[in-house]
């Protein structure tokens, strides 16, 4: 037979009447003194934290990660120490620049961020569906960012700031490509692959270091939404991804991704013809082939999806021993301002929610502030060194010292010469798209362009067809065409001969 629990208030006084509100008689004035009534709608008012700016809507499940095969050559990682392995996780799927209540199936990047629980503390690997970005300075991001969202006039979404901003921005053209074509609305969560997107660094236990790229790809197969199709889906079902995952794991139909690894050594990134650091280019892969690390499998749904998904918090300043940062400039930016836009929203102590907490053990000198509920160090000192307690620091953790190229510190233009090829990849990539994929990808592009409008719609069209004939003539011919746009306007945009 199921216990009874009495109904009480936070603090564990039991309610009497939960529905209706102490009055002077049955139809006078509400009393101040129902406590209840106070604290029912007091809390309410405080259900919704703030949202995160971006990636706000999105899903997640837990699962596990088993080793497949050996890396130890280049990583003492104990994740990957031993073949047959497993370490629970947690993975949050989003989109990432609309509301939290916006369409699953919207044109956008989709976030893939997965925390591992190791014994060595958590791992955060916080990526996307896509292998690039749109900038590569973090000083760029939050303008870049306000483009996504909506007009401070209008509170429209608007394509004249996107391709202000695009056309603007060569260095974006890679990345537009990718979320031009189908890719940019995959069928879920479940049919796409995740990428580190930057370049991390391995370190073994010869304290040896090599740079590398972390590449999740799905066991589902590929599957994409025409833009007629992710639009009219927006209409029917805007939960679409988030209904497609819950269901599949609570049918026992578990989600699998195989992680794999490029690696570069510190010898070959000297020597790479792109800067290899720079998260608006990839590594290619016929040089720098995948090599298999092991899977992933989702087969948990959250019981409760504020306290799981919604609070769940990532950070790429999280890595473990055996993996480390790189010079890539993004990655440095989101090192300071993940963490930070986590204080901000969930409160300076946001790694003591559960589903943030490393299960192995924590010890520190952090003390007080918003929501401190693991009993605040209770009698112990709360500063170091000290004489009471046996909190040591382990040295055996050290990594190696870094060498960097310059001692020079000042403003360096991110697109300096041997910096500014923003049209070789892009190009490769639309080469390499079938014939379909070149004709939605340009149907797309040409689709979002028409929606540039105001004084300055000659000349953003006009600067962004200049990219687009760069990265490839025929696509940048296909897209004028598509435009309206005569022969004598498109020898304006083509690239002169040298």
């Amino acid at each position: 037979m199921e216990e009874k629990k009495k109904l009480t208030t936070a603090s564990g006084i039991p309610v009497t009447n939960n529905e209706d509100s102490m009055t002077v008689g049955p139809r006078g004035p509400i009393l101040l003194q129902d406590f209840h009534l106070h604290e029912k709608m007091a809390h309410f008012n405080r259900e919704r934290i703030p949202e995160r700016v971006v990636h706000a809507k999105g899903s997640g499940a837990y699962g596990t990660f088993t080793v497949t095969q050996d890396i130890t050559s280049y990583t003492k990682a104990k994740i990957f120490n031993e073949i047959g392995k497993k370490t629970r996780l947690f993975l949050r799927f989003s989109t990432v620049g609309g509301e939290k209540g916006s369409a699953d199936t919207e044109r956008d990047p989709r976030g893939f961020a997965v925390k591992f629980y190791t014994e060595d503390g958590n791992w955060d690997l916080v990526g996307n569906n896509t292998p690039v970005f749109f900038v590569k300075d973090p000083k760029k991001f939050s303008d870049f960012t306000h483009t996504q969202k909506r007009d401070p006039q209008t509170n429209m979404k608007s394509a004249t700031m996107l391709w202000d901003f695009w056309s603007l921005n060569p260095e974006s053209l890679h990345q537009v490509l990718i979320l031009m074509s189908d890719r940019g609305t995959p069928v879920g969560y479940r049919h796409m692959h995740g990428f580190s997107s930057h370049t991390f660094s391995f370190i073994n236990s010869n304290n040896e270091r090599v740079w590398t790229k972390f590449h999740f790809k799905t066991e589902q197969g590929i599957k994409n939404f025409t833009n007629d199709e992710a639009m009219r889906m927006r209409g029917e079902d805007p939960d679409f991804a988030q209904r497609d995952l819950f269901e599949a794991i609570e049918r026992g139909d578990f989600p699998r991704w195989k992680l794999y690894i490029q690696i570069m050594t510190e010898e070959q990134a000297k020597a790479f013809r792109w800067n290899p650091f720079d998260l608006t280019k990839i590594w290619p892969q016929r040089e720098y082939p995948l090599q298999e690390v092991g899977v992933l499998e989702l087969n948990e749904n959250p019981s409760n999806y504020f306290a799981e998904v919604e609070q769940a918090a990532f950070a790429p300043a999280h890595v473990i021993d055996g993996i480390s940062y790189s010079p890539d400039k993004m990655l440095q930016g989101r090192i300071l301002s993940y963490p930070d836009a986590h204080r901000y929203r969930l409160g300076v102590n946001y790694e003591q929610i559960p589903v943030n907490r490393c299960p192995f053990m924590v010890a520190n000198y952090q003390r007080d502030g918003y929501m401190r509920v693991d009993g605040n160090g209770g009698s112990t000192p709360n500063y170091f060194p000290n004489s009471f307690d046996s909190i040591y620091e382990d040295e055996s953790y050290k990594q190696p010292a870094w060498n960097l190229e310059s001692d020079i510190a000042d403003w360096y233009n991110r697109n300096a010469p041997g910096e500014d090829d923003h049209y070789t990849q892009p190009g490769n990539l639309f080469r390499l798209m079938t014939p379909e994929a070149k004709q939605n990808t340009i149907h797309n592009i040409v689709t979002s362009m028409k929606g540039i409008t105001g004084s300055k719609k000659e000349l953003i069209i006009n600067r962004q067809l200049c990219h687009w004939f760069r990265a490839d003539v025929q696509l940048g011919m296909a897209i004028a065409q598509g435009l309206g746009l005569n022969m004598e306007s498109l020898s304006q945009h083509m690239p002169q001969a040298q």
